[in-house]
């Protein structure tokens, strides 16, 4: 496994397209954990509580469509 000082190094002397290539799959690696985690937490019931004081602002008329 390499260090981050490695991967580090090995970064900048990339040329610029395999740079935009690599940002490119960072964003999408760096969304895909937070969509995972999400998922996580909704399946343990982390977000009900959330989710029930968001129906209840709804149904008591609190809320207004978006435009």
């Amino acid at each position: 496994m390499s260090t981050l000082e490695e991967i580090e190094a090995a970064i900048e002397t990339l040329p610029p397209e395999e740079f935009k290539k690599l940002r490119v799959w960072m964003t999408q690696f760096e969304a895909d954990a937070w969509d995972g985690k999400i998922d996580e937490d909704i399946n343990a019931g982390k977000l009900d509580t959330l989710a029930d004081e968001a129906l209840a602002e709804l149904d008591s008329g609190h809320c207004r469509p978006l435009p």
